[in-house]
């Protein structure tokens, strides 16, 4: 028996504003989406275009609050990329960055919903 990595969730207040920041963030796009018969939810697989892994977006759409409650937001995603000079400056126009590590040379930014994404060097 195998098992391997297929995606990880993450349950977003206001869709659309999550596409838009993945994507001029990260550059993932929508792979595929599935709404509910009902219309009760709406998910979204983002893909990077290069691994098989996606990342899956959910709203709801009987979610009352306006935030999830993150706890101390001590699990994160991490993205490698290949120019961190030009991803932290991308990322600090964006007003995106809420921690940076300068000692281990990586940052994080925070989406939409405050989800921490660690940018790190390929």
């Amino acid at each position: 028996m195998k098992f391997s990595f297929a995606h990880n969730n993450l349950n977003v207040t206001d869709l659309d504003k999550s596409l838009r920041f993945y994507e001029e963030a990260l550059g993932l796009k929508a792979a595929r989406t599935k709404e509910a018969s009902d219309g009760s939810f709406i998910l979204a697989f983002l893909t990077d275009g290069v691994t098989p892994h996606q990342l899956e977006l959910t709203w709801l759409r009987d979610w009352e609050k306006d935030s999830y409650d993150l706890g101390d937001n001590e699990f994160h995603l991490a993205f490698a990329v290949d120019d961190m000079e030009a991803a932290h400056a991308k990322h600090r126009e964006m007003g995106c960055i809420c921690f940076e590590n300068e000692a281990m040379g990586i940052y994080f930014i925070a989406d939409p919903d405050g989800y921490w994404i660690e940018i790190i060097p390929a």
